[in-house]
């Protein structure tokens, strides 16, 4: 019984810690959606060259797109004309970072690792982009025309529909990307293999904020983008997190990583074997960072986790090997592997007592310090919009 007490109160409280940041973000998240125009910055990174990496680096950072939704965004970009190291570029800095999980790094883990990370992310994109552009300097040019956007193995809340009840329901919206065809009359598919009638929503499309005409129509639609559309892609993943936060508050023994504490270099090794096979959000990796140094493991480890985790996984490495060829993928992962274990090792040698400090000072299990009403009213905010997320649209039927 005094497990499952733990559990609930590091459950409790780690939602509660997150909810007002997460609030924030999706909101934030909204307002880059519907206000800043894809046309902005596509014609801009065409070219190989460092202006291109650096400027999809930056588009990439802030954007809130989920880890399944990057890759056919990604190809989406190519396939529109964007260059290979741009394109890679914008693979790796996208999902490890995005307005919400850095407000929800900030939330958990306190300011330092709310900082490192989208600047880690930012120069392990750049060196990805720039080592890509290298190694592939020579290749034939490929035919963009043949690139088909891949489907998206997501699992998040709206693709979670019967597949075989859309073609009694057209207005099927999907959390994955879609090939932009400027044809008007050519039928359109979404990643997940259905007719798109909605735009994408974890996609940097434009059909959604062209259809919200005026002030109002696009305030509606960012708050629609925001806690409608992006927040249910996140939810499965974010409840994981959660939840395997609070397993390891309440079952792991506190002294677990304490033994190979001193042996930094080789937790961060195993962190990187364990994340980057696996499909891990970036917001809902953040309470799996703090449970696992609450155990000991080291914060540059822990870093390696967020980093990797959200970047990589099964199926971007499969994407990326068929669409872009076998030097881009060798170029994306030695870029992803290596800005892991340099940020980690940077942490662990010069800031480590910086980082354990704000950890502490933000994380705390089982005793609530420095909730309040605020805190718990934003958590209750965020589980009614998480359980309106599951109620099925209009048309729709599981």
């Amino acid at each position: 019984m005094e497990y499952v007490t733990i559990f609930l109160s590091a459950l409790t409280e780690l939602f509660a810690e997150m909810a007002p940041f997460l609030l924030l973000g999706f909101l934030l998240a909204g307002i880059l959606h519907v206000w800043v125009p894809r046309s902005l910055y596509v014609p801009k990174i065409s070219k190989p060259n460092f202006k291109s990496v650096l400027l999809s680096a930056l588009f990439g950072i802030p954007l809130p797109i989920c880890s399944c939704g990057v890759i056919p965004t990604a190809v989406a970009l190519r396939k529109e004309g964007a260059s290979k190291g741009a394109s890679v570029s914008f693979l790796i800095s996208t999902p490890a970072t995005g307005v919400d999980s850095i407000l929800a790094t900030y939330s958990l883990l306190g300011l330092p690792f709310a900082i490192l990370r989208p600047v880690a992310a930012f120069v392990s994109s750049m060196f990805g982009g720039l080592l890509t552009n290298l190694v592939t300097r020579g290749e034939a040019e490929d035919d963009l025309s043949k690139i088909a956007v891949p489907k998206s193995e997501c699992g998040c809340g709206s693709c979670g529909h019967d597949h075989k009840e859309h073609d009694e329901h057209e207005n099927h919206e999907c959390c994955c990307c879609h090939d932009h065809d400027h044809d008007e009359h050519e039928e359109r598919k979404c990643c997940c293999g259905h007719e798109e009638v909605h735009g994408c929503s974890c996609c940097l499309d434009e059909h959604s904020s062209e259809k919200a005409n005026g002030f109002v129509g696009k305030l509606k639609e960012t708050f629609k983008y925001g806690f409608g559309d992006l927040l249910p892609e996140i939810t499965r993943w974010l409840l994981v997190g959660l939840v395997l936060g609070a397993l390891i508050a309440a079952f792991v023994p506190n002294e677990l990583f304490m033994s190979i504490r001193e042996y930094p270099i080789l937790c961060m090794f195993a962190m990187l074997l364990i994340s980057m096979p696996m499909y891990t959000c970036s917001t809902g990796s953040i309470p799996l960072a703090l449970a696992l140094m609450a155990k000991g493991l080291p914060p540059g480890a822990a870093l390696v986790l967020l980093m990797a985790g959200p970047a990589t996984s099964i199926a971007s490495m499969v994407v990326v090997g068929k669409t872009f060829g076998k030097r881009t993928l060798i170029a994306y992962l030695i870029s992803i592997a290596a800005g892991a274990f340099f940020f980690g090792w940077l942490v662990d040698t010069f800031m480590m007592d910086t980082f354990l400090s704000t950890i502490t000072a933000n994380g705390h299990y089982g005793d609530g310090d420095g909730l309040g009403w605020f805190d718990y009213s934003c958590a209750a905010v965020l589980a009614l919009l998480i359980l309106v997320g599951f109620i099925p649209k209009k048309g729709h039927h599981h």
